[in-house]
């Protein structure tokens, strides 16, 4: 019998605001409260995580929530013991002193390299590969999360469908969702919409055939970097928590930045959801709604291969139109290219909406499908028990 780590320590340094220390987070939060891990987490942004979970201390070196214990990654770190297990989470780098003193436990740790989550085909490929440190008695693991049984799995806490669900058809718990908000019920015949997005050459298109169509809109946006374009678009100079801004057809509301499970309320709550990254990309998908995902621009547009790669995954149960479609309109979202031609976001949209129940219908059974999966911490936690067992002999 191998003994149990002692704790686990998982460090994230915050470089996209919010997408990764919402992953993390997560994840840290779920391996306490569904398997008694000891968690320890390290963060280098408190006042960006404190944005997305206001519990948080921002001034605090160590503080505890949700029985996770939570410490500033300050510079240097000092001196520290290491737990059982090191999770390096989307790609930060862990101190050479640490490091140091990892490699000087007997025995030493379990370390995870915590990769971003992909749909291409080279992940299960790479999927629990150990890379050995090239001086050190060390061994780092690659996880990787995905969409298949051959990889590490998504988030996805044992609450999330039961606690969707309930929500979705408590029509008097959406009312106090949105007027916790500030906002009045929505009318029924509004489609409701969620924007959160990177910023994008296509939103004023997006925003023009909105207010033109015959469609009324509600459109939702937490405050982040679409708003100043959004503010620019109906020609005011700024932008705040609580701003309507109304066009034609369309209603455009200003959030404040949500907590993570009010942001889970809001996917829930929307008729379809615009989602970036990959914390809400992935949280829409478990929403059971119709989504428009922009990934992350990284250079040589490898980006559009993430894109490309989920698309043959989504689509692959959707009618050949609409799967066409929603190629068709992500690709525009993305590529930002042919402003006012027949692959503009503004020219597919109308399509879009007349195919919305097809649509609504397909985003349920992928989340159905989703749910049947094991779980990235279920698998984190398998695939480190079975190494500590291998020591064991």
């Amino acid at each position: 019998m191998h003994k149990p780590p002692s704790h686990w320590d998982i460090f994230c340094s915050v470089i996209d605001n919010y997408g990764d220390i919402g992953v993390t987070w997560r994840l840290a939060r779920q391996l306490a409260a569904e398997y008694a891990i000891a968690v320890r987490l390290w963060v280098d942004d408190l006042h960006a995580f404190r944005h997305i979970y206001p519990a948080v201390d921002d001034t605090a070196a160590t503080q505890w929530i949700d029985a996770v214990e939570i410490r500033h990654w300050a510079t240097p770190l000092g001196r520290m013991e290491p737990g059982g297990v090191i999770i390096e989470a989307l790609g930060c780098n862990l101190p050479d002193s640490f490091i140091l003193a990892m490699a000087n436990q007997s025995p030493t740790p379990v370390w995870i390299n915590l990769e971003y989550l992909s749909a291409e085909n080279w992940v299960s490929g790479v999927h629990g590969l150990p890379s050995p440190h090239p001086r050190l008695p060390l061994t780092k693991y690659f996880f990787m999360p995905g969409y298949t049984p051959e990889t590490g799995g998504l988030t996805q806490e044992k609450w999330l469908y039961q606690r969707r669900d309930v929500f979705q058809r408590d029509t008097q718990a959406q009312t106090r969702f949105w007027a916790s908000l500030g906002l009045p019920d929505t009318d029924a015949r509004r489609l409701r919409i969620s924007l959160f997005s990177y910023e994008s050459a296509s939103l004023a298109s997006l925003l023009d055939t909105c207010a033109k169509g015959n469609t009324p809109i509600d459109l939702m946006v937490p405050l982040g970097k679409a708003v100043p374009q959004i503010a620019a678009w109906f020609n005011a100079a700024d932008a705040q928590a609580g701003d309507t801004f109304r066009r034609g057809n369309l209603q455009v509301h200003v959030l404040a930045m949500l907590s993570l499970d009010d942001y889970d309320r809001l996917l829930w709550a929307c008729d379809l959801n615009f989602v970036r990254g990959e914390d809400s990309f992935v949280r829409a998908q478990f929403a059971a709604r119709p989504l428009i995902w922009q990934a992350y621009r990284q250079e040589e547009s490898a980006h559009l291969d993430k894109l490309a790669a989920f698309l043959d995954l989504y689509c692959a149960g959707l009618p050949p139109a609409d799967a066409g479609l929603v190629r068709d309109l992500w690709q525009a979202w993305n590529r930002e290219e042919d402003p006012g031609g027949e692959k503009d976001i503004g020219a597919l949209w109308p399509v879009w909406l007349e195919a919305m129940p097809g649509l609504s219908r397909h985003a349920r059974d992928w989340a159905t499908h989703l749910a049947g999966q094991t779980d990235l911490a279920s698998n984190l936690v398998k695939f480190i028990n079975k190494l500590l067992e291998s020591r064991a002999f």
